[in-house]
C-alpha cells in the first residue's frame, strides 16, 4: 500500500508539473515532490533492512527503485553506512552519522575545531535546521562519490545508470518546462524542503541521547535501547516518519517489518520496565528541542556536554 501511494503520488505530481507549466505554483508542486522523495527514501530503509520482501534481490530491486531511481540517493553506499551505524549506534568512533562536519556530537569534537569550524560548532544549536536544508545536496554529493569510488559496490552499473536516469529526467523536465528563475527556484525549493524533512526525520532517532565511548562493552539490547529514542504522536507521525518514530523497536528489530513495530512497543516498553532499563519517548517537538540542547552543550563545552559523553 505504502509503495502504490508513493508511486501513485509521484506520478501524479510529475502530471501536475506539466499541466501547470511556466507557473510559480510550481514551487508547491516542488514541496509535494521533496515529501515524496523522502517516502521513497524510507522505502529504500526498509528494503535495506530486508522487511518488505522475502528476497534480498527483491528487496535489492525495491531499495535501487526508491533510493537511485526516483530519490537520487546510492543505495548501496546508503545500506553499508547505515549498517555501521545500526552495529554501534552513538558510538564515538565507530558510528558514521556522529562524525558528520561541520556538526560536532561531543565535547572532544567541539574542542578540536579550529577557526570558522570552532566558530560554528558554538552556534551550532542555531545552525542545525538551516544547515538540513543542504542535506540532500550532501546525500547527492556522497552517492555520486560511492559509484565513482573504487571501494565495491555490489550493483554499480545499475546504480550508476538509475542515478543517471535520476538526474538526467528530473533536471530535463525542470529546464524544460520553467523559466530559469523558476527553476532555479524550483530546484532550491525541492532540494531545500528534501533534506529538512529527512533530516528532521532522523534526528529525534538519537540526537541527545548517550553517547557510548569506542571501548564501550554494553551488551546488545541495552546498547540499541539506551542510544536510541522514540516519538509518539499517533498514525499522523508513524506516516510521516515512516515508521523511524518506534526507533527503539526498529534498533532491537531492525529485520521487523516497520507496520509491526508499533504491535511490538508494549512489550518491548515492558520487558525494559521488568529490567530496569530506561526506555525513552517523547513527542517530536521535545524530541528536536533535546537535540538542540545537546548541540548547544557540547557546541559551548559546558560540563553538561561532558557528563553526556561520558
Amino acid at each position: 500500500m505504502r509503495i502504490g501511494l508513493v508511486a501513485g503520488s509521484f506520478g501524479g505530481l510529475w502530471v501536475l508539473f506539466a499541466r501547470l507549466g511556466e507557473s510559480w505554483w510550481q514551487l508547491g508542486v516542488a514541496v509535494g515532490l521533496a515529501v515524496v522523495f523522502a517516502q521513497a527514501g524510507f522505502i529504500g530503509h526498509d528494503a535495506g533492512h530486508r522487511q518488505i520482501a522475502s528476497s534480498r534481490r527483491a528487496n535489492d530491486l525495491i531499495g535501487l527503485i526508491h533510493g537511485n531511481l526516483v530519490t537520487g540517493i546510492s543505495y548501496g553506499w546508503w545500506v553499508d553506512k547505515h549498517n555501521r551505524h545500526h552495529a554501534h549506534p552513538n558510538t564515538e568512533g565507530r558510528d558514521p552519522d556522529i562524525t558528520v562536519a561541520p556538526l560536532s556530537f561531543t565535547a572532544d569534537q567541539a574542542r578540536s575545531r579550529r577557526g570558522l569550524g570552532a566558530l560554528m560548532a558554538r552556534h551550532q544549536a542555531y545552525l542545525f535546521f538551516p544547515l538540513l536544508l543542504l542535506e540532500a545536496l550532501h546525500l547527492h554529493a556522497a552517492s555520486v562519490r560511492a559509484v565513482l569510488s573504487p571501494r565495491r559496490l555490489a550493483h554499480r552499473p545499475a546504480e550508476a545508470a538509475l542515478l543517471a536516469l535520476h538526474a538526467g529526467g528530473y533536471l530535463t523536465a525542470v529546464i524544460l518546462v520553467l523559466t530559469p528563475a523558476q527553476a532555479i527556484a524550483f530546484l532550491l525549493v525541492n532540494q531545500g524542503v528534501l533534506g529538512l524533512y529527512l533530516g528532521g526525520s532522523f534526528a529525534p532517532n538519537h540526537k541527545g541521547m548517550p553517547i557510548l565511548g569506542a571501548d564501550d562493552n554494553l551488551d546488545y539490547l541495552r546498547r540499541q535501547a539506551l542510544t536510541s529514542r522514540n516519538v509518539r504522536g499517533g498514525r499522523f507521525v508513524d506516516v510521516a516518519l515512516g515508521g523511524l518514530n518506534y526507533q527503539i523497536e526498529h534498533h532491537l528489530f531492525p529485520s521487523m517489518p516497520c507496520p509491526n513495530l508499533r504491535s511490538a512497543r508494549p512489550l518491548i516498553q515492558r520487558f525494559c520496565a521488568e529490567h530496569n532499563i530506561d526506555y525513552h519517548e517523547t513527542s517530536l517537538g521535545r524530541s528536536w528541542a533535546q537535540a538542540l540542547r545537546h548541540l548547544h552543550d557540547v557546541g559551548s563545552s559546558e560540563p553538561l556536554s561532558d557528563a553526556a559523553v561520558r
